[in-house]
């Protein structure tokens, strides 16, 4: 598609001075969906190449889509992120383009890029719809990176550093869930209500394997129960409660004879009920948007299984386009800039929880499938 320049962007030559720079344009970098029923099975063949999977299961995942119109909702999402990045940029007198590019739909990132260079670009900063460190959810966003520059001597493209910590992400994440835990402890009582973060199950070698070659490893579930912990804090002071709470997962794939993270949010959900909690309050941690695995897994899935034990469900909003993450994310866009400036920037973090690097230490996140060349990073 073409690109399209923010309203009332200067020429590059009077842009010399913003914010933003040496960058001259940001890749909002994503995983992709379908955007109709004929491009569910390849989007899904993309997704699972090289793992063997056969049609026959794609086809039992694309009904999943089945139930949507055969439309993810992530193009529409991220493309609604591309125009608030724009204003907020914008706002900033950093009006730079913003355009997205996805690892298995259209426009795909070597597309993005591609024309990104043919307009002139020379520098591009990534942002990745994912806020969290593992292979799936960073390594594997920088090898695409790598795979797009492929013969493109001229441009050079770095990304910002993960920031579930960031305030920008974990501060709505936080506002949302007071808001509902309050609500649910009006209507049945502090003792009945549980908290329940979900996010993104991966296999436990990946999970095993994530964060810095030389660390303890476990940085995604790590990074993330941390994240989730000090939410609760933030409800518990806020409301004066002592909630129980933890982490689950969703989206369990590939066989079953590798161990994957759990528990399962559905079974954790049945727990809670032998537990004798009434209410549950459905935080979605580790996702940016409401695509498909919050929209099937949680609004589905958890919603009939939460029905099944007798379990009323609160399921709190993904940051989406909250004017706080919009506001968060050119944050760290501006951050990174600073470093390729040479300049000390401030790290802004949430409640303490720990900050990463923009640039991968060696070993970081690795594919444990192919060793493959990956940017902005160390190795």
């Amino acid at each position: 598609m073409p690109i399209e320049p923010p309203d009332h962007a200067e020429p590059a030559e009077a842009a010399e001075d913003h914010l933003l720079r040496p960058y001259d344009a940001v890749l909002l970098q994503s995983f992709g969906g379908p955007e109709g029923p004929d491009e569910v099975l390849p989007f899904l063949r993309r997704v699972t190449a090289g793992r063997g999977v056969p049609d026959e299961r794609l086809v039992e995942v694309g009904q999943h889509y089945d139930r949507v119109g055969g439309i993810s909702p992530l193009p529409a999402l991220n493309r609604a992120l591309v125009g608030a990045l724009r204003a907020e940029l914008t706002r900033r007198e950093c009006p730079l383009p913003v355009v997205l590019g996805n690892r298995n739909s259209s426009p795909f990132v070597a597309d993005a890029l591609g024309e990104l260079a043919d307009a002139g670009a020379r520098r591009v900063l990534a942002v990745p719809t994912s806020a969290w460190r593992s292979y799936s959810s960073c390594r594997q966003y920088r090898e695409d990176l790598a795979e797009a520059v492929e013969g493109r001597p001229e441009l050079v493209v770095d990304k910002v550093r993960p920031y579930g910590e960031h305030p920008g992400f974990a501060g709505p994440v936080a506002r949302v869930t007071v808001d509902a835990a309050r609500e649910a402890v009006e209507q049945v009582g502090g003792g009945a209500v549980a908290l329940l973060f979900v996010t993104h199950s991966i296999p436990e070698a990946m999970d095993e394997t994530s964060g810095p070659g030389d660390g303890d490893g476990r940085a995604y579930s790590g990074d993330q129960a941390e994240a989730a912990a000090a939410v609760l804090a933030e409800v518990d002071t806020a409301l004066g409660t002592d909630l129980p709470g933890g982490l689950a997962f969703c989206s369990r794939s590939g066989s079953p004879h590798t161990p994957w993270l759990e528990p399962d949010v559905g079974d954790r959900l049945r727990e809670l009920a032998d537990e004798g909690i009434r209410h549950v309050v459905l935080v979605p941690i580790g996702f940016v948007s409401d695509h498909m695995e919050v929209v099937h897994d949680l609004d589905v899935e958890a919603e009939e299984t939460a029905a099944e034990v007798g379990l009323d469900l609160t399921r709190v909003p993904t940051p989406g386009e909250d004017p706080a993450f919009v506001a968060g994310l050119v944050d760290v866009l501006l951050e990174r800039a600073a470093e390729a400036r040479g300049e000390a920037p401030v790290r802004a973090t949430w409640r303490d929880l720990d900050s990463h690097p923009s640039i991968c230490p060696a070993g970081c996140c690795p594919n444990l499938r192919t060793a493959k060349p990956a940017l902005c990073g160390e190795d």
